[in-house]
């Protein structure tokens, strides 16, 4: 089902044990693996603008008026994929699955553009190929404590008492509290005394089409000594990212391979920095691929990818509705 490109695991851990600054890239599958050093991520010209790292300077762009046109798939199609994932969940196979699309889009922002103007926690540009710009943090490890950020459940910000409807929607509620218990549960294999800090904070995400907000958790633990100073390791250990997954992991990975029909590459994979003592990594959500960079064509392809966690209480029109929702840009 997975696999696991174990020798680039093993070579985070020894950079790692050595102290040695690096940036890297893991997709969903855990295939591929990237890793960087300051040297290779200039020559490559790859933009990292994280909350501790940043090797971007402040561009100028000449104002222009933002096209931007989405071609999701219908719902017909849509739904084709819901109800596999829907006929797992009735049998119990899982409780909860993320399930994913990918949505052409045109528009007249470059992907740079698209890097340098979007505003969010984690932004990363690799030139030609793909961006992201991510609210939503994997693990964060400082001095030896780890911490993890589970984001699940959104809503649109401009409906009446947006905060109170997410808050105490059933089926949101469920999924945010599956998700917690299952991010607790992945801490507790890396960590000891893993404790919920913070419960359902609300995140407001500005986008110039539609402003959303989102809920997140916040869990915490002490990395245990085998893990320490081997970050492949631990990252090994709690991959593929819970929040993007679902529960039980195993099984609802082989549904999702069912029930998606397009190869999620590294998106719902993670990217993350290590200092030469903390790590600080997001997992890879609002993302744009260039499908063309494999051809080498001059004209890029835009696909985004994007989608939401399912359970036995999800609607379909609720869920397709919730998938193009997040099809945006946070350019404002």
């Amino acid at each position: 089902m997975l696999s696991i490109n174990y020798q680039k695991f093993l070579e985070l851990d020894q950079l790692s044990q050595q102290k040695v600054p690096f940036f890297f890239i893991i997709d969903f599958l855990m295939e591929n693996v990237l890793i960087f050093n300051e040297n290779e991520l200039r020559e490559k010209k790859i933009l990292i603008d994280f909350p501790q790292y940043k090797n971007i300077e402040y561009q100028e762009f000449e104002p222009k008026e933002i096209q931007w046109n989405a071609f999701p798939q219908s719902k017909e199609d849509y739904k084709k994929g819901f109800k596999i994932v829907q006929e797992h969940l009735k049998r119990g196979d899982s409780y909860l699955v993320n399930y994913t699309c990918e949505t052409e889009i045109e528009t007249n922002l470059s992907l740079e553009e698209i890097f340098h103007q979007s505003k969010a926690k984690y932004k990363v540009l690799i030139p030609n190929q793909f961006t992201f710009f991510s609210p939503e943090t994997f693990v964060e490890i400082t001095a030896q404590k780890i911490y993890t950020h589970p984001m699940k459940g959104t809503i649109d910000a401009a409906k009446e008492n947006a905060i109170e409807l997410l808050k105490n929607d059933v089926k949101e509620k469920a999924e945010h509290y599956t998700v917690v218990d299952l991010l607790r549960n992945d801490l507790s294999m890396v960590a000891n005394n893993v404790r919920l800090d913070e419960f359902q904070r609300i995140d407001f995400l500005q986008t110039r089409n539609k402003n959303l907000y989102a809920m997140s958790s916040e869990i915490s633990g002490e990395v245990k000594p085998e893990f320490q100073c081997n970050i492949g390791s631990l990252l090994q250990k709690i991959l593929p990212a819970g929040s993007i997954l679902g529960a039980p992991k195993p099984k609802t990975l082989e549904v999702i391979l069912e029930a998606e029909n397009y190869d999620r590459g590294f998106y719902t994979g993670i990217a993350g920095y290590f200092d030469g003592e903390n790590l600080d990594s997001c997992v890879i959500i609002r993302y744009i691929e260039n499908k063309n960079f494999l051809y080498l064509k001059e004209k890029p392809n835009l696909v985004f990818k994007s989608g939401g966690g399912i359970t036995h209480l999800s609607r379909l029109e609720d869920e397709y509705q919730e998938m193009k929702n997040k099809i945006y840009v946070p350019i404002h």
